[in-house]
């Protein structure tokens, strides 16, 4: 009778036989620790959440840094703008100076030496900010600081291909060319 007793502590109530005892502790917390379909898919969407936000945090610091870099270059050419037209402005000064004081003046030698100190003061400041003129004339066509306005028929052979005459003087910027001499070159 023992034995029907435990027979039916290990049947329920639909007939169907259950294990009893340890073994089945042991068998629900084995199922317990693996996790479920469902357990997966939060954790999946937990890491997807956090790199969808790592993403746009991400996404919005190198927009902020786009948007800085923008306005620190624009500001950076503004104050460049800034340096060039205060070297320039005394210049201004003194051509303002200069014509007021040349309305009454019948003689022209003091109007040509005031117009050349003004040019020199000009091309001093211009010369300090680093722009330099080079010359071109007498020599050989190098079109990478050069453009050629036209070509005339050359005197003799030794000046083939040579400049000839500058309509535009070339100016450099440090190394770069800012302005390309217009020339004319001997054929």
């Amino acid at each position: 009778m023992e034995n029907t007793e435990k027979m039916n502590d290990n049947v329920n109530v639909n007939g169907e036989e259950t294990v009893s005892g340890s073994d089945s502790n042991v068998e629900n917390q084995e199922i317990k620790s693996e996790p479920t379909a469902e357990d997966k898919l939060k954790e999946m969407e937990q890491k997807l959440a956090e790199a969808n936000d790592k993403y746009v945090r991400l996404y919005s610091e190198f927009d902020n840094y786009r948007k800085r870099t923008l306005k620190e270059r624009s500001d950076l050419i503004k104050t460049a703008a800034e340096e060039a037209f205060k070297a320039i402005l005394p210049v201004i000064d003194d051509f303002e100076r200069a014509i007021k004081a040349n309305e009454q003046v019948e003689d022209a030698t003091p109007i040509k030496e005031g117009m050349q100190l003004i040019y020199n003061k000009l091309k001093g400041n211009c010369h300090q900010k680093g722009l330099v003129a080079f010359e071109s004339i007498g020599q050989v066509f190098d079109a990478d600081i050069m453009e050629a306005i036209t070509h005339i028929p050359a005197a003799s052979d030794d000046q083939k291909g040579k400049v000839i005459d500058e309509v535009e003087k070339g100016y450099k910027l440090g190394d770069k060319v800012i302005r390309f001499a217009k020339v004319v070159i001997a054929q």
